[in-house]
């Protein structure tokens, strides 16, 4: 292994390093961090384990610069958007797309959402990255709801609070698939309880 990690500086070198970050990622999020190793993503990206080495210590830098790159489409895909315009009369509508937007993005990578937050519970560099754009949703959808003429009062704590049901009510219909519960109405309560928070807004 080379002790003295580089960063590329030529086009073609950057390129390289890009691809393996990208086959990284894609390898942990279909097969599971502990599953993959620095051959398989050396393989995956046509170069060399050597080459690997060149720009990373270890998978888990690669799995680092993957969340940074690739991470926000996973997990935080609203960060992508403040500028949705909706009428307040269609406030259902839009928390039930979230809600629809929120499962399959779950059911795409089943495997990275279960790894990657058992590791925000024991890794501090990933419960950083994962903590802050947290915050920075919380944010972006807190203007995306200014924007859409809501009231500035207690919205930040409101957003994340409702980022929260919606979460959980992901994590129950997707991993824990409770035999005896009944989802379509699990996922009504969660927009009811959602739009009371908001109530003087939608009058």
């Amino acid at each position: 292994m080379i002790e003295n990690i580089r960063e590329p500086k030529q086009q073609r070198a950057i390129e390289k390093k890009e691809k393996i970050i990208e086959a990284g990622f894609n390898l942990i999020c279909k097969n599971g961090y502990y599953n993959t190793n620095t051959a398989e993503i050396a393989k995956e990206a046509g170069v060399s384990t050597g080459i690997v080495y060149q720009y990373f210590k270890d998978k888990y830098d690669v799995l680092i610069e993957g969340l940074e790159k690739y991470g926000d489409d996973i997990f935080f895909p609203m960060l992508k958007n403040t500028n949705i315009k909706f009428d307040k009369k269609d406030f259902d509508k839009l928390l039930r797309q979230m809600i629809n937007h929120y499962i399959n993005n779950h059911k795409v990578s089943n495997i990275a959402h279960e790894e990657i937050m058992s590791m925000v519970h024991s890794d501090r560099r990933i419960a950083e990255y994962y903590y802050k754009r947290e915050l920075e949703m919380t944010n972006s959808l807190k203007e995306i709801l200014l924007n859409n003429n809501f009231s500035e009062n207690e919205l930040f704590e409101k957003v994340h609070i409702m980022l929260g049901l919606i979460d959980n009510l992901c994590h129950e219909i997707i991993y824990h698939k409770h035999s005896d519960m009944n989802y379509d109405i699990m996922t009504n309560l969660v927009i009811d309880n959602i739009k009371n928070l908001f109530k003087n807004d939608l009058v």
